[in-house]
């Protein structure tokens, strides 16, 4: 993959910070405001370009969203890019997790505040809803018109979802066996000779063999060493997108190292997704728990360093990997599976509301993202004020 250089750093800054500031609701909305922009608006990108990153970054370990902030900025302007980029998408949340940790953990915050997050997190599931069904021309075309492959396209699709609800971490897995599958399939309509264009039996390089779940491995650590650690678990080690690294960061931060209390914790959990940016930001909060301002930013560093080593150290071999046949196979069965699995991602999300009143909330979501195809930052705060009101009115919070 080779950056075009068409594109001033300065816009990339404007544009992708503009992005970090508004990008309430984690992944999925980050996914479609990047696609907005690059593909729909700028038409910086080409729509199979923005799918294969989605699918690339989804085989990653750490926060995807932000991997594929990096690397559509490294597509405009290179390393200098993929730097501005991911910097302006990630500084906008991280500063105000910061300044909210510094009010929430100091002691009980206001009901409203509450009221606000449990509002915004109802619409969250709508978002991932959302965001999957506007993936889905795209890669459905790509699939190709036989009643076969788009019936394969569907098992992808139904794999992922199902994993995303049922396996958590192991996620990685169902999408790396799709993509392969496809390979096999594909192989076998071509007679066996894998790409059919006369390479020579050329060998497209397979996932990476560290593409497995990596458990958390308790140690002597304290400190700012073991606030290192969680966060480099979160950044490096963990599978299967920011919400699966929740309950890791509470057996560390609540139960092993008592940083927080679990009411603590929930409040950090609340701000990572009411503030705009990735998720992952909730590892600021914990980081600020352990050692102050200090930890936080450290905790911040350390989570996010790898999504940019991973994008400055393996996109100039994107293209080339693009253009194999193999690699081609292997991301359209992959695309499918990912596209499952962000809307997958709604159930578990759905089914931690707990009280009647987001239901409702999440029901205004999805009509107006959806069925009325409106704005996802609008909708958050619209939900966040909703919420704010609900509790005002005497009802109870999430």
């Amino acid at each position: 993959m080779e950056w075009t250089g068409r594109v001033g750093l300065d816009t990339i800054a404007a544009q992708w910070g503009r992005i970090g500031l508004l990008g309430f609701g984690g992944p999925p909305a980050h996914i479609l405001l990047l696609r907005r922009l690059c593909v729909e608006q700028r038409r910086w990108l080409e729509p199979d370009e923005f799918e294969d990153g989605i699918a690339a970054t989804n085989l990653l370990p750490g926060p995807a969203s932000t991997q594929l902030a990096v690397l559509t900025a490294w597509r405009l302007r290179g390393a200098p890019g993929a730097l501005v980029g991911g910097f302006c998408f990630i500084a906008p949340g991280l500063v105000l997790i910061l300044a909210l940790s510094a009010f929430f953990l100091a002691g009980h915050p206001p009901l409203w505040v509450l009221g606000a997050a449990a509002g915004a997190g109802a619409a969250v599931p709508a978002v991932a809803v959302q965001a999957a069904t506007s993936l889905i021309p795209g890669s459905f075309a790509r699939a190709g018109r036989g009643s076969r492959a788009r019936a394969r396209w569907a098992g992808y699709a139904l794999a992922g979802a199902v994993a995303a609800i049922l396996t958590g971490p192991w996620l990685v897995l169902v999408l790396v066996a799709a993509g392969l599958a496809e390979i096999a399939v594909r192989a076998r309509a071509r007679g066996g000779d894998g790409d059919g264009d006369g390479d020579g039996g050329r060998r497209a390089p397979l996932p990476p063999a560290a593409a497995l779940p990596v458990l958390p491995v308790a140690g002597g650590l304290a400190g700012l060493g073991a606030v290192a650690w969680v966060a480099f678990k979160v950044g490096a080690l963990s599978y299967g997108g920011g919400f699966v690294i929740i309950p890791l960061m509470q057996a560390d931060a609540v139960h092993r190292y008592h940083w927080m209390t679990d009411g603590q914790f929930l409040n950090a959990v609340a701000l990572g997704q009411v503030t705009p940016g990735p998720v992952v930001h909730t590892v600021a909060a914990v980081g600020y728990a352990a050692a102050g301002v200090g930890g936080g930013l450290l905790a911040a560093a350390v989570a996010f360093a790898p999504s940019f080593l991973f994008v400055l150290l393996g996109a100039r071999h994107f293209d080339r990997l693009r253009a194999d046949r193999r690699v081609q196979d292997f991301l359209t069965g992959a695309g499918p599976a990912v596209i499952g699995a962000i809307a997958g991602s709604a159930v578990p999300l759905a089914a931690a509301l707990g009280r009647g009143w987001q239901w409702g909330v999440l029901a205004g979501a999805l009509l107006w993202l959806v069925a009325a195809r409106r704005g996802v930052v609008l909708t958050l705060l619209a939900a966040g004020g909703a919420g704010a009101l609900a509790v005002l009115a005497g009802l109870p919070p999430a």
